[in-house]
């Protein structure tokens, strides 16, 4: 296929010659770029944005959203339309082209002023190829990097190219119709005038937060329980009236990523142990009584590098766990020998993607493993990848249309699924204002190997009496206890040592 790439009266970016790249690896591609006769001025006004947050928070000033030369573009250029099969318009749709044409949307509006005049509102973009009207493939790539301008446009289009490649190679990505918050949309978009101000607002938005961060731990993660006298959360849609019981921590650490188990009659809930002063997790474990945790979680499980999101499991009388370790760029598999500890190695999954939150189903005598994938830069949270095994330990198959969504909003797991009524029911993690935000519960529609959708049907908040805090994570129950976190405010000690 003869494809050209057009940019209309944008600048050549970054990200346009990582998409190119990113496209010449696939097969039967005969790539071309149309550029302009003159080269366009770069009118986003960001610059003075991105060099004060470049110098705030340490980025480098090469970003994707940076001017490029056509040198560097590796493919044949023109400055006027010629002969293809289709053409990628990757500017405003203001370039008159005869035949099939593929237009880059922002919120159904075509150019890069409207990702920017989104993101400047605080809001995260519909982004969607379509062709003649119709949508070709969507997605709603986000970013951990917070009201940080630069990180997050940086974030959002190296998603953007994985989305493009998916359509490119067949893949017909959509999004789920997402339900209404509490907290309602996101500000307006601000208007061009007001990136000055943003400016400002950047100085002052950095100051607020080392002062925050010399007070206050941040991140500071906490736990909630309840005894399940009634309907889980998947039943409720709503947190319980009778609210949530915090797990208690030192203040020197903070526990997250609650996985319950029953084995051998009693409950053990393991969590993501993190002490502030060593600066990465580990896995401890506490066993539950009819009334609560017994005692405090006790290390059980450590490697070099980070662990969170201890999922656990029973099979063949055994019990298993796979932590995420994303930093490894692989997903392991471990087995309890001396349960709650005693953890071996038994098996690595899946090797070479930095994978976040793996999360197994059994369904009709196959497993899917679920798992975010970091597609070498951008968000670890908004592209969902799926593999499938006839075991647990493997060997595991990845899915042909990987990634099978993308979406800040649902992709990432936030907890076991479970089977109701016939139904595949996941807990997912709405990351649109920030990580770990807010909880959303999913049905699956689809799960084979043609493709995935699901339908979100309700999303959870922190704030208010129930669950005060900024932030709702995970779900996961066992042994008639259900269990949250979300995050805290918990004052630095400076006499603390632990």
């Amino acid at each position: 296929m003869r494809l050209r790439l057009t940019i209309g009266a944008s600048p050549l970016r970054r990200w346009h010659l990582l998409l190119i790249d990113r496209l010449r690896s696939l097969p039967g591609l005969e790539l071309s770029l149309c550029l302009p006769e003159r080269a366009p001025v770069d009118g986003s006004g960001l610059g003075p944005l991105f060099r004060v947050e470049g110098l705030l928070h340490g980025l480098r000033p090469d970003s994707l959203f940076a001017v490029a030369e056509p040198g560097d573009a590796a493919v044949p250029i023109s400055r006027r339309a010629g002969l293809a099969d289709l053409v990628l318009d990757l500017g405003d749709g203001s370039v008159a082209e005869a035949g099939r044409r593929w237009t880059l949307h922002f919120d159904g509006k075509a150019g890069e002023d409207a990702l920017v005049a989104a993101l400047l509102g605080g809001g995260i973009p519909l982004v969607e190829l379509r062709e003649s009207g119709d949508v070709v493939a969507a997605g709603r790539p986000g970013s951990e990097s917070g009201r940080i301008l630069l990180a997050k446009l940086d974030d959002i289009l190296n998603r953007i190219v994985t989305l493009i490649v998916a359509a490119m190679a067949g893949g017909r990505l959509r999004v789920p119709v997402l339900p209404a918050t509490e907290t309602g949309p996101p500000t307006p978009p601000a208007a061009p005038a007001g990136i000055a101000k943003t400016v400002v607002k950047a100085g002052i938005g950095k100051a607020i937060e080392l002062v925050y961060r010399t007070c206050f731990h941040a991140p500071h993660w906490r736990v909630g329980w309840r005894k399940l006298d009634g309907p889980d959360l998947f039943t409720l849609q709503r947190h319980p009236d009778s609210g949530w019981t915090d797990l208690p921590d030192d203040g020197t650490r903070f526990y997250a990523d609650p996985f319950p188990i029953l084995h051998k009659g009693r409950v053990t809930l393991f969590v993501e142990d993190f002490a502030h002063a060593a600066g990465k997790g580990i896995i401890s474990a506490v066993a539950f009584g009819p009334d609560g945790p017994l005692g405090r979680p006790e290390p059980v499980f450590e490697q070099p590098g980070h662990l969170s999101y201890p999922f656990v499991f029973a099979r063949d009388d055994e019990v298993w766990m796979i932590p995420e370790s994303c930093s490894a760029a692989r997903v392991d598999l471990f087995r309890a020998t001396a349960f709650p500890g005693g953890w071996v190695k038994e098996a690595t999954l899946i090797e070479g993607v930095v994978a976040s939150d793996a999360t197994l189903i059994e369904q009709d005598g196959r497993w899917w493993l679920f798992a975010t994938v970091r597609d070498g830069g951008g968000s670890f949270s908004d592209a969902l990848h799926l593999w499938s095994a006839p075991d647990f330990r493997g060997p595991w198959t990845p899915h042909p249309r990987n990634p099978v969504l993308i979406d800040i909003a649902s992709a990432r797991p936030a907890g076991r699924m479970v089977l109701r009524d016939g139904q595949l029911l996941r807990p997912v993690q709405d990351c649109r204002q920030g990580y770990g935000k807010a909880l959303g519960i999913a049905r699956v529609t689809q799960l084979d190997d043609t493709g995935f959708a699901q339908e979100v049907e309700t999303i959870l908040e922190a704030g208010g009496p129930l669950w005060p805090g900024r932030r709702l994570h995970s779900l996961n129950s066992a042994g008639g206890f259900e269990f949250i976190d979300g995050s805290a405010m918990v004052r630095r000690n400076p006499l603390a040592r632990r």
